[in-house]
């Protein structure tokens, strides 16, 4: 059985965070407060000195650990490709700013890093020595429209089944899995004056995998009248996408499982009967329940809708445990 654990991204509370109704001391109180045995740090967002880090902000780390009992188990790294503004960093300028990341994930005490796609297969093998020498293991983000069954995602798995290396693999983002419309994003295509029949042929369209192009055309007439829908049905085909039914990409998750350092669980809304209204958490947590698998599941809440970011955390958090102690 796993030895599953769960924990925070403190991305989820990036929202009171930006706001300054939280520092990121009040941040990180706030996660052990939720019940999180460890978190995610998001590097760009909340460390000052990215993509370095300080002897100073280590110190501030320790004495918050110290404080609540709770430390970053987790380095979320940004492979940001286009930080030029006259061309793309080459692979060989991202394969170094990855291994800066897993120095700077190792200083912090992370034995995981989370890294992105941007980063290519032969990118990731590369740095597989560098994971290695410092004890941080660097997964890429499985995120939608990726799934553990895409060629994209097949093709690291070559890699990684091709070097042995334990320390280069995934971390799967529960977004993959949705298998109904996103709700933030549903709630402001009516806000903005589209009405249910119009989303839900919208989203029969997805269901039907009509192609993007096609499912434009027949919903042009639609869209002129409500241009909001347009932009709704575009996420459908997106980062937000979903599917009739998760049952090849929970298959997929299974074989990729021992290669897996890391889980998100991602959410958008969790009603009051802790129920994730898009992504079928109570299939997910029975395939990962029931593996070998030893690691964290960590609350990442996509603050979309303007719900309270701290009661949907908790909600979250409750939801997981539940059904990992079902």
């Amino acid at each position: 059985m796993s030895k599953v654990k769960t924990g925070i991204t403190l991305f989820s509370l990036g929202t009171p965070y930006l706001k300054g109704e939280l520092d990121l001391e009040g941040v990180i109180r706030t996660a052990a407060e939720l019940g999180a045995e460890g978190y995610e740090i998001v590097a760009t967002q909340m460390i000052p000195s990215y993509p370095f880090v300080s002897d100073e902000f280590v110190e501030f780390i320790n004495k918050c650990k110290e404080k609540y009992g709770i430390g970053p188990i987790c380095y979320s790294a940004n492979m940001d490709r286009g930080m030029l503004k006259d061309r793309d960093l080459t692979e060989d300028e991202m394969v170094a700013r990855a291994i800066t990341d897993i120095m700077s994930a190792n200083k912090l005490g992370c034995t995981v890093m989370r890294e992105q796609y941007l980063l290519s297969p032969e990118g990731l093998k590369r740095i597989a020595p560098y994971a290695e020498a410092y004890n941080v293991h660097v997964g890429i983000e499985i995120h939608n429209p990726e799934s553990p069954i895409t060629p994209a995602i097949m093709d690291y798995v070559k890699v990684i089944e091709e070097t042995g290396s334990k320390y280069i693999g995934f971390v799967p983002d529960f977004g993959c899995f949705a298998i109904k419309p996103n709700k933030p994003y549903w709630d402001r295509a009516l806000a903005a004056g589209a009405t249910e029949e119009q989303l839900n042929k919208c989203a029969q369209l997805r269901y039907d995998e009509v192609p993007l192009e096609e499912a434009m055309k027949i919903m042009a007439e639609d869209i002129e009248k409500c241009p909001a829908l347009g932009g709704t049905l575009n996420s459908m085909y997106g980062f937000v996408q979903f599917r009739k039914s998760c049952t090849k990409e929970l298959e997929g998750l299974k074989r990729i499982l021992p290669y897996c350092f890391e889980m998100h669980g991602k959410y958008h809304y969790v009603d009051e009967n802790l129920h994730e209204v898009s992504i079928p958490y109570e299939e997910i947590i029975p395939v990962v329940a029931a593996s070998d698998y030893d690691g964290f599941i960590v609350t990442e809440y996509e603050d979309e809708g303007g719900y309270d970011a701290i009661e949907q955390t908790t909600r979250h958090v409750a939801m997981v445990k539940k059904l990992l102690n079902q």
